[in-house]
């Protein structure tokens, strides 16, 4: 009786047993049939985004849905692949898609811990699932799951297995696979990776968003050390590797750059480039993107870029606050904080902050994350009247607070804040046009807009070079005697009203020689200079630079730069008097290389040498360029003297009104340009002119840029000689005090013997001004 009692449940267990299995074996051979194609995973091409690198191949951009860097399981260094298998998979190379022993555990700590504590799932189902089902929770998506594992071991070797899952996987921060979670997370080569950053990498598929070292660092190092701690069980490291990786602090890469350089305005100047050749594929076909962009230079142009722009913030004063939060009377209300700061994005280095005290003597002030500033002595004394009980509310800085905080060069912090100026720098190389350096304003996250490429602003007086250069072509020379006095000058000849122009310092010299009021930026001698020769073949001349016509209307206004250009125009006008005379075209992508490495494109630049790129006369590039040298020699840019170099040429340029400040100069290796103003055009400030506030920063970048370069300088080309002159007349004269450059053909007749003696004024001889 006890037997029958026993047995009868017993069968009943065992028939519906077979029964179930029946049916599973039935839904089986109904599903393994109907199980998708593994195309996808043997030919493996996943969205890959689009990288841009500087020359060296440091990248400096990405642009796609999915950051993902692929790596073939050689690639994959020991300690990831065992970190790997320690957290998801131990049994991975013993098993055939379901480990059978990992199920029974899961179940057996699942039904002990009274829910679902621990999962199942194998390296092999995992890949069916990500590549081919939902994250759903059901039965059926579970045996789908197991049947995939099954036909995915049966197509594919262990090792492609693994690495499919190392390249796929999501890790967070927008990272698929390993490779790119270890450039997000510790900006290094998957390759360079340690012990602990390798567990700390193989805890993240878990979940993602909840073991993220940047949101949950807490969550993230208790799993790491869970892994560890696997790794260690397993034999894998060794009790000192153990020991050291636990104590390992975590070290994730949180500054707002997250590449190797300051590059944005030129990776988002390429991505528009390859955006109208290659559509949205561009974002998910791997395309790698090699710049001519060098991290020295880039690095140099954009430290001497922000240090202009906020060395001429700084002489404006200072303006208040950002804004106030609401605090609490005392107290260090963290997530108040934390929450403010989290709308409100730092500027590299320039720090927001919130201000927890404040006093005439010291500031302290909460920063993200936690770190309280103190600000003393020189670090207030930008924002020292703000500080004052009597300043306007709404401008004084008191608790609650926020304001921008920097460290000097001494590590102490200052209080400063976000210019409301811009700028932009642009270096090439006047033999090919390659484009060494590029920024296209102070903060790319502030404006996208690139001050480079889509600035049309007037030049000022820095386009005076190019007036000058077509007056050579009509017989005038350097030592032309030109009269420097105020001129009228009616409406037709300005394309509107009569316009009475004046110089910037109101003085003028009286008639002097071109080369002399280049040097000093004489406008009166421009303006009789571009009459004389002619508006109209002045806008005509100008377009062999590169230069628009339409940008430059016919008027006697050119003569001041009155038209509109950008600073890339301006790089490739100047390159021609820095290379002898011939026009290149500034380029910025080197080479196009497809996922497989394959070269699609290749930059293959004409230089400077071949006469096909002639657009001026060797001879007038030379005298263009000894005449550029005498701006900085003893002109308006003379500061650049303290360089130390006597190879520098170039012009200053400042607009009227004082709205636009330029420095265009080269050296013969290096042209470079910068420029200064605001979006909405207004007043930079008195005495701000091209020389004070544009010339500064082309000194800093050039200073470095130009470190352990020999000086050099153009050779005389034929057809050039040197006459002494008499400095009053202009005329040869072989007591003269000076020498000038002349065409052999256009040296000025020696004066007849009714000439004025020397000391005397001459009147102007090359051409006839009409006033």
């Amino acid at each position: 009786m006890w037997l029958r009692l026993i047995s009868f449940p017993l069968l009943l267990l065992a028939g519906l047993g077979v029964i179930a299995g029946a049916l599973l074996g039935l839904m089986v051979l109904l599903a393994y049939p109907n199980l998708p194609s593994l195309e996808v995973l043997t030919d493996y091409r996943p969205k890959v985004p689009l990288r841009v690198y500087s020359a060296e191949g440091i990248l400096i951009g990405e642009f796609g849905e999915e950051r993902r860097s692929i790596v073939t399981i050689g690639e994959v260094p020991e300690v990831m692949k065992q970190a790997i298998l320690a957290a998801e998979d131990e049994r991975f190379y013993q098993h055939t898609g379901v480990d059978y022993q990992g199920v029974i555990r899961a179940a057996y700590s699942n039904l002990s811990s009274g829910g679902k504590r621990q999962g199942a799932s194998t390296i092999t189902m995992q890949v069916a699932r990500n590549f081919f089902l939902s994250k759903e929770k059901t039965l059926t998506r579970k045996l789908y799951e197991a049947l995939l594992a099954f036909k995915i071991e049966a197509s594919l070797s262990k090792d492609e297995i693994l690495q499919l899952y190392i390249n796929q996987i999501y890790l967070g921060q927008r990272a698929y696979g390993f490779a790119a979670a270890a450039q997000t997370y510790f900006g290094k080569a998957l390759k360079d990776v340690n012990v602990a950053e390798a567990a700390m990498l193989a805890g993240l598929p878990k979940a993602p968003s909840s073991y993220n070292p940047v949101v949950n660092p807490k969550r993230a190092k208790q799993r790491q050390l869970y892994v560890l701690r696997r790794m260690h069980e397993l034999g894998e490291i060794t009790d000192a590797q153990y020991a050291e990786a636990q104590k390992a602090p975590i070290v994730v890469k949180h500054q707002a750059n997250e590449y190797g350089m300051h590059a944005e305005y030129v990776a988002e100047m390429v991505r528009q480039m390859l955006y109208e050749r290659f559509a949205n594929d561009v974002y998910t076909k791997g395309y790698r993107i090699y710049t001519t962009i060098t991290k020295a230079d880039q690095d140099e142009a954009y430290a001497a870029l922000r240090r202009g722009v906020l060395d001429y913030d700084k002489r404006h004063g200072y303006r208040g606050p950002e804004g106030y939060i609401e605090l609490p009377p005392e107290g260090l209300p963290d997530e108040t904080i934390e929450e403010a700061l989290a709308d409100v994005s730092d500027s590299d280095d320039l720090l927001a902050a919130v201000v927890l005290e404040a006093s005439a003597k010291r500031v302290r002030a909460y920063l993200r994350g936690g770190e309280v500033a103190t600000i003393t002595g020189e670090g207030l004394k930008f924002a020292q009247k703000m500080l004052d009980d009597k300043a306007v509310p709404n401008k004084r800085i008191r608790r609650g607070a926020l304001i921008r905080i920097q460290k000097d060069e001494k590590r102490h912090w200052r209080i400063l804040q976000l210019p409301e100026a811009e700028a932009a720098l642009i270096a090439i190389s006047p033999s090919d046009g390659r484009v060494r350096a590029l920024v296209g304003g102070f903060d790319f996250n502030r404006s996208k807009f690139n001050h480079v490429t889509q600035a049309w602003r007037q030049p000022g007086s820095s386009f005076k070079p190019f007036i000058y250069s077509a007056a050579l072509e009509k017989g005038f020379n350097p030592a032309t005697i030109v009269d420097d006095a105020p001129v009228l000058v009616d409406a037709a000849q300005t394309g509107g009203q009569a316009w009475e122009p004046h110089n910037y310092d109101d003085k003028y010299d009286g008639p002097m020689r071109l080369r002399e009021g280049l040097a000093k930026s004489k406008n009166m001698v421009s303006i009789r200079v571009l009459q004389a020769i002619d508006p109209q073949y002045a806008q005509d001349y100008i377009t062999r630079f590169g230069f628009d016509a339409d940008k430059h209307p016919p008027y006697l206004t050119m003569a001041l730069g009155a038209g509109s250009v950008t600073p890339w125009q301006m790089a490739r006008g100047y390159a021609v008097f820095a290379n002898g005379g011939y026009r290149i075209e500034p380029y910025v992508v080197q080479r196009i290389v497809d996922d497989h490495g394959n070269i699609l494109a290749q930059a293959q630049p004409p230089r400077a040498g071949d006469e096909s790129l002639r657009v001026i006369d060797a001879r007038n590039a030379f005298i263009m360029d000894s005449m550029l040298h005498d701006v900085v020699r003893y002109g308006t840019a003379a500061r650049a003297m303290s360089l130390g170099r006597r190879d520098l040429a170039g012009k200053t340029g400042t607009t009227n009104d004082l709205v636009d400040a330029w420095f265009t100069g080269y050296q013969p290796t290096l042209v470079a340009i910068t420029w200064v103003g605001f979006d909405q055009p207004r007043k930079l400030g008195n005495h701000e002119t091209g020389a004070a506030a544009a010339l500064p920063i082309w000194m800093d970048y050039m200073s470095k840029a130009l470190r352990g370069v020999d000086e050099m300088f153009q050779s005389v080309p034929p057809g050039v000689v040197s006459v002494r002159v008499n400095p009053e007349t202009g005329q040869p004269a072989s007591d003269g005090t000076l020498s000038d450059y002349f065409y052999r053909e256009n040296i000025p007749p020696a004066p007849k013997p009714d000439a004025p003696e020397p000391g005397t004024r001459a009147p102007v001889q090359s051409r006839a001004f009409q006033f």
